[in-house]
């Protein structure tokens, strides 16, 4: 079972001192038969108390708030994490009983959400695409995998070029964005045939250079297979989503699945800097420096794989001025 040593640091640096900082942080990996946490430890400027609880869809999440004023908040998760490679699914089903398995998903909860499309201006005209990728006699599974190669030859990975209040029609209209579009164009083209699908944001975790999602987090779609469950398709770089990905939430969308989020009482003016590494060959020795103290705050025996992206990984993450 591979292991995986990744921290997670964002860092908030406020124009003028802000106050009453509410945040939440979806950092806390999956906990089931294929991903195992053996530790993390997640901390905070100011050492606020960390409130957590499990939402509706069964990710843990963390509340906290930092009242005195600041110039800059940290986050700051280091996690070890054990994953199991899960078997693919088979394919010793008849498709007409596969999609009739379907069906009565509609009806049941959590799938509902799970089946729930967002009309666009390009609904339509998706929607006839999806239905020539179909095909007349292929299993859920051939169909899914299908949509997300489609995503991953038709879409060019571009950052910058959206943000968290991006739309469907805008994506479907740039034919360009970054993982999170891929995501949910995925999830919409699956749910449009009746296939539940579901937004995950993680971790992707390989030593082959060149793979997209790399030094961030990272985010791909789910798809449920009868006879099998939960399938990860990741559009961005066309592969199931197994051992390699970490997986720390799953929702309907990115806004169910932020990794941070939050409010504070201040200046509008603020910028953001993300840094994810994942431990590898190579590994150096990495100091950031608190602007506030000039603390460091060490980050050793990590891979920078990415440094900081500052206002580029506003597509991520947010965090809002409240007056």
């Amino acid at each position: 079972m591979p292991e995986f040593e990744i921290q997670h640091i964002t860092r908030y640096i406020y124009d003028s001192p802000a106050r009453d900082s509410a945040n939440q942080i979806i950092l806390f990996p999956i906990k089931d038969e294929f991903q195992d946490v053996l530790k993390q430890e997640v901390t905070v400027s100011g050492n606020p108390i960390v409130d957590r609880h499990v939402d509706y869809y069964g990710n843990e999440v963390g509340s906290f708030t930092y009242s005195e004023p600041h110039s800059v908040l940290i986050i700051n998760s280091k996690i070890l994490v054990s994953t199991k490679h899960r078997p693919y699914p088979v394919n010793d089903i008849f498709p007409a009983q596969q999609w009739e398995d379907l069906k009565p998903l509609q009806y049941i909860v959590p799938f509902i959400d799970f089946l729930r499309q967002e009309y666009f201006e390009g609904f339509e005209e998706l929607k006839k695409l999806v239905e020539e990728l179909k095909g007349n006699n292929d299993i859920p599974y051939q169909v899914a995998l299908r949509f997300c190669e489609y995503v991953y030859k038709n879409f060019n990975y571009i950052k910058g070029v959206t943000t968290v209040e991006t739309t469907l029609d805008e994506i479907w209209k740039l034919k360009a964005g970054v993982c999170q579009d891929f995501a949910h164009i995925l999830t919409e083209m699956l749910r449009m045939v009746k296939i539940p699908a579901r937004y995950v944001s993680g971790y992707i975790c390989t030593d082959k250079n060149g793979m997209r999602g790399e030094g961030a987090t990272h985010a791909w779609a789910e798809a449920y297979i009868p006879d099998y469950g939960w399938l990860g398709l990741d559009p961005t770089n066309n592969i199931i989503a197994n051992e390699n990905h970490v997986r720390l939430a799953v929702g309907r969308n990115f806004m169910d699945c932020s990794p941070v989020k939050g409010v504070y009482k201040g200046s509008s003016g603020h910028s953001l800097e993300v840094a994810v590494t994942v431990d590898d060959d190579g590994l150096v020795n990495y100091e950031l420096a608190d602007e506030k103290t000039q603390a460091a705050i060490p980050v050793a025996n990590y891979t920078i794989k990415n440094s900081y992206q500052r206002h580029m990984e506003m597509i991520q993450q947010q965090q809002q001025q409240q007056q």
